[in-house]
């Protein structure tokens, strides 16, 4: 390797740019791994050398140590992950780098986005602040991550045949969590990502002579159309190859008008194809060591590696913002419907742990199906929306944003006729005099577009809001109870040890630092303009208040 290639290439290793089409030898991928380090200068005091004690049960990993089951468990182990660019694939190689010391590799499938190569894409991951205390802790990380060019929209996700043949050679555990969260996501786009992307990783798991595990991330909402959903696959009558034949034959016209016939009692294209992949790795899976883990709504961290960090507006994160930003005044909600969030460090440790399980009861005895595990908080430790918009509340005022354009209003109505007489008075109405003002002084008119995107984006969340769901996590509670006790500190994931009152008092403070980049310099004026919007508004609803007596007032003399 030439000098100048030293100096242009990433700190870390790319599989694309150190072996050939088709390798040719036996050993030639660890012959170029070994060079790609030395070109990373590194030495060998800085490589760690495994020193296995039986008696011990401890595995010495240079100056760190792999002392639990689930550290032993991952120890020498290399890990394929597929949406490591995502909010919950950080997480999850922050934890694995940063508490898994005998990690071997971690290959992460990276795909060219908007122009960016994987290079970039990779160093882009490592900027996040969600890697900060990896980096202080384990500096000289950077070497297990091994960037593999694909595409989980492609067929066989766009590997080439050398780094199939790698990833088959090395690869011991898979996660597969890339999927299209979108709930209103194109069918085709879905079926693509969602269905046939897990697929493919099912064909590619098939050729792997040392898998130990392949944990497929599923959501708890998949069966979102039952009134009772347990850790159990249920029927779904589609099949992918007829529905994406019959996709590809339809324009998107037609599309949208068969899309409610082939959803059927399923809310969304996110839902269904969710219950889909899961039918589908279960009639192909044929025995691999195959695991479906069921996330509930994923929200920010609760403690680690940093007190909530969040890095999208999904879900209940959405409304927050529009609550906090006095965008959102108005919201189809039962407030006494269970809201179904976890903390993405909670489900990851968990995830890691049902792993380790999946992969013992396969090789102890395995069962005729592969297991399921429904991570849900309602069981143990239940939060309504009601108390979700009260603890945000709560806490509004030490947290406000500068962006805020209004003081939070945000009202709850579980009637959808009621919730739309609303969205007139407090969304439409408004939008409309803004925008007349704006075409008034020759400005754009914007805002009626903004609440059309919002009314969307509610009427979609509006399903999961207003209906109850008991879920059954049997089997996630006793992978807990199987937990050995230093696990259970290193990889805690009971959702009884999470205080949510604790856990939103800095939920609106990791909205501010880590989706709008608000420093802790501009809370000082954040809170003056607050404190100026809430006057406002308590003035507006006087005004409006005295305007309602005054017709009251002027009907009843006219009447009498």
């Amino acid at each position: 390797m030439s000098a100048t290639a030293i100096a242009t290439n990433p700190p870390f290793v790319t599989m694309a740019t150190r072996i050939p089409e088709v390798p040719t030898e036996s050993n030639y991928f660890e012959e170029n791994l070994a060079k790609a380090r030395i070109c990373l200068e590194c030495t060998e005091s800085e490589k760690r050398i495994a020193d296995v004690d039986v008696n011990s049960n401890v595995i010495q990993d240079g100056d760190r140590v792999s002392r639990t089951e689930i550290q032993r468990f991952y120890h020498g182990k290399n890990i394929f992950v597929t949406g490591g660019t995502g909010f919950l694939g950080k997480v999850l190689l922050e934890k694995l780098l940063r508490c898994c010391p005998g990690v071997e590799n971690v290959y992460l499938l990276v795909r060219q986005k908007r122009g960016k190569d994987i290079y970039t894409r990779v160093d882009e991951i490592f900027d996040d602040p969600v890697f900060d205390r990896l980096k202080e802790e384990v500096p000289k990380f950077r070497h297990k991550i091994v960037a593999v060019a694909g595409d989980c929209g492609s067929a066989g996700l766009g590997l080439t045949l050398a780094d199939r043949h790698t990833l088959a050679e090395k690869v011991n555990i898979i996660f597969h969590s890339a999927a299209t969260v979108k709930f209103d996501e194109d069918l085709r786009t879905a079926l693509e990502t969602n269905v046939r992307a897990p697929l493919h990783v099912l064909r590619l798991a098939r050729d792997m002579r040392g898998l130990d595990v392949m944990m497929h991330i599923s959501t708890a909402y998949s069966n979102s159309h039952l009134s009772a959903v347990e850790e159990r696959f249920y029927p779904c009558a589609a099949d992918c190859a007829q529905l994406q034949s019959l996709v590809d034959t339809l324009t998107d016209e037609q599309r949208a008008r068969l899309l409610p016939e082939i959803l059927g009692p399923w809310p969304n294209t996110y839902t269904f194809t969710k219950a889909l992949a899961e039918k589908e790795l279960k009639e192909h899976c044929g025995g691999l060591p195959l695991g479906i883990f069921r996330p509930a709504i994923v929200t920010s961290t609760a403690k680690e590696p940093l007190r909530c960090w969040i890095d999208n507006m999904y879900g209940p994160t959405g409304v927050a913002v529009g609550g906090a930003t006095g965008v959102l005044r108005t919201l189809q909600c039962d407030a006494a419907v269970t809201a179904e969030i976890v903390p993405v460090d909670l489900v990851v440790n968990c995830l890691l742990a049902a792993a380790r399980s999946v992969h013992m009861e396969h090789k102890n005895s395995p069962a005729p199906e592969p297991p399921i595990f429904n991570y849900v908080s309602s069981v143990e430790n239940r939060i309504t929306w009601g108390s979700f918009m009260e603890l945000n509340m709560a806490y509004i005022d030490a947290h406000p944003l500068t962006s805020a354009v209004w003081y939070f209003s945000l009202s709850l109505h579980k009637s959808a006729a009621v919730n739309r007489v609303y969205r007139v008075l407090l969304h439409l109405l408004p939008a409309a005099l803004v925008d007349g003002l704006a075409l008034c002084v020759g400005q754009k008119p914007k805002m009626l577009k903004v609440y059309r995107k919002i009314h969307k984006f509610s009427s979609v969340l509006s399903y999961f809001t207003t209906r109850e769901i008991q879920f059954c996590n049997r089997r996630t509670r006793q992978l807990w109870e199987d937990t050995s006790e230093e696990d259970k500190r290193l990889f805690p994931f009971s959702m009884t040890s999470v205080d949510w009152s604790e856990y939103f008092s800095q939920y609106l403070a990791g909205i501010r630092k880590y989706i709008f980049k608000e420093s802790e310099d501009t809370l000082p004026q954040a809170k003056i303009k607050w404190r100026r919007l809430y006057y406002l508004h308590q003035t507006v609803r006087l005004i409006f208040l005295i305007f309602a007596v005054y017709c009251v007032w002027t009907v009843i003399s006219a009447v009498f």
